[in-house]
């Protein structure tokens, strides 16, 4: 017992208490220096960051890209300076990038594992990125719905319908399914059947809608107008009417030959005949 208390006495005696004291003061001290460059490295990499974006917004600006491109790289490059940012302070501050990196690695599996549908539709945002099956301001047909595309996110796409309606699809079923792209074209054929009684002089519907085709100056004279009969129906004789038009004209010539026809056939005392049904009642 006598013994231990020596020791003990040793140990903690002046002389290694000061020893204690000095190696704690200089450890924080030299925390804090690397807390203060850690700060002043943040604030000078947030500026050069910003600085940096600014130029390659210019870049890309004075150059002819999609909007839906500048924007993903735009993301891309912001994430990519803000981690070697962060690799830099976690360097300085004395923890080794490698271990931190296999930290990260292990993590990105087990995040990825736990995301794979996000990581699907990442891949199919790139995708779409690259191959440009759409852009914005296309109005396009895919999975069951229909409308115009306001933005390519790095996971979702974004539609507004013709009724106003938002609708976000996952961009990994959308780089992989079937995409209708109404606007890649320049011009469409618009095409209408209409059904007239038997017995109606097909000069006279052709000179009609002739007329009628002539009349709108939407509608193109190449490729040239056609109108012809198309089916001997069981109470009608169908007419098709196929003409061509500007791609942001097609609703308008659609309605057009729509309603000008009816009131035209109206006029002229053309039946449209309807299906109908004869029910014979016993007396």
């Amino acid at each position: 017992m006598f013994l231990y208390q020596i020791k003990l006495e040793n140990i903690l005696n002046t002389e290694t208490i000061k020893i204690i004291l000095d190696k704690f003061w200089i450890l924080i001290f030299d925390l804090g220096l690397k807390i203060i460059i850690c700060t002043l490295i943040y604030i000078v990499g947030r500026f050069l960051i910003k600085w940096l974006k600014k130029i390659l917004r210019h870049i890309l600006d004075t150059r002819d890209i999609d909007k839906s491109v500048k924007s993903f790289l735009n993301n891309l490059i912001h994430i990519s300076l803000n981690i070697i940012l962060i690799l830099v302070i976690v360097g300085i501050l004395g923890i080794q990038t490698t271990s931190f990196a296999a930290i990260l690695a292990s993590a990105g599996l087990a995040i990825g594992m736990a995301m794979k549908d996000n990581l699907s539709n990442f891949a199919g945002g790139v995708m779409i990125l690259l191959n440009k099956p759409i852009k914005i301001g296309d109005y396009i047909a895919v999975q069951n719905t229909e409308g115009t595309v306001k933005s390519i996110g790095i996971l979702y796409t974004t539609l507004v319908t013709s009724d106003n309606k938002t609708i976000f699809i996952p961009n990994g079923p959308l780089s992989s399914g079937n995409i209708l792209n109404y606007s890649t074209q320049t011009m469409r054929k618009v095409a209408i059947t209409v059904g007239v009684d038997y017995g109606t002089s097909m000069a006279k519907i052709k000179q009609i809608l002739n007329e009628i085709i002539i009349e709108n100056p939407l509608v193109q004279n190449t490729p040239q107008p056609f109108i012809g009969l198309h089916k001997l129906n069981d109470s009608s004789i169908d007419i098709l009417i196929s003409v061509w038009a500007n791609t942001p004209d097609y609703w308008t010539v659609y309605y057009y030959l729509n309603e000008t026809i009816y009131e035209r056939f109206e006029k002229e005392n053309i039946n449209i005949p309807f299906p109908q049904l004869t029910v014979h009642l016993p007396k």
